[in-house]
């Protein structure tokens, strides 16, 4: 089980100006974040393992990937997992002008907000390729923060962005909605089980990111 979040918010969002990037949290706890993003893979045995082991994620979700069930992934939502901006099409964002960016984040929020009755405060860039031009348009379509991340899970491997292989307390790592067409014959949940093993051998507990979150003020 993860420590209790502080009461303090290590991360505080406000409701104008320039948004943040961050690819992790500071705190001392030994606590890592699981992102899933995109979409694609729909295993309805990922639902009942979530349900099981009540490990909360953060997902990215890009609507190109999930239009065709946008139902699947609302059990996942109402176990208390927040469902964020991925863009409507995964472009890498470095590479198309303003008015694309614009599209792809305000298109994606729209969909997400009316689909799962929340608007979504954070975004992912696809590929975690960003510029200024996608603070901008992320500051005008509604989230307040760009999340990237520090470590990604693989098949069964964890690919570090430090030389130590070591994770670190506040890390975000990134996963996907991928099942054995991508992952090699690998199930969706023998992969998140592959890295809920690595994070529990190394020592830590998988907490709520939006929990280490301060939303902006009203």
């Amino acid at each position: 089980m993860p420590p209790k979040p502080p009461a303090d918010k290590p991360v505080k969002l406000s409701a104008n100006g320039t948004v943040p990037v961050f690819e992790h949290v500071p705190t001392s706890q030994k606590v890592v974040f699981i992102t899933v993003d995109d979409g694609a893979e729909k295993d309805p045995k990922f639902i009942e393992m979530m349900r099981d082991l009540k490990i909360p994620i953060t997902m990215f979700l890009m609507n190109d990937t999930i239009k065709s069930d946008y139902g699947y992934f609302k059990p996942l939502q109402a176990m208390g997992n927040h469902i964020q901006n991925h863009t409507l099409h995964h472009p890498a964002m470095n590479t198309v002008p303003l008015a694309r960016q614009k599209e792809e984040v305000c298109g994606d929020q729209k969909i997400l907000t009316q689909q799962y009755r929340t608007a979504p405060l954070l975004f992912r860039p696809p590929y975690g390729a960003y510029n200024s031009d996608t603070k901008t348009a992320v500051g005008e379509c509604g989230p307040r923060a760009i999340v990237r991340w520090q470590e990604s899970m693989q098949i069964s491997t964890m690919r570090y962005q430090e030389a130590d292989k070591k994770l670190r307390p506040g890390d975000i790592i990134l996963a996907h909605f991928r099942g054995p067409k991508e992952l090699k014959g690998t199930t969706m949940t023998e992969m998140f089980g592959n890295l809920l093993k690595r994070i529990q051998k190394q020592g830590f507990a998988v907490a709520r990111l939006e929990d280490y979150i301060q939303p902006p003020a009203e």
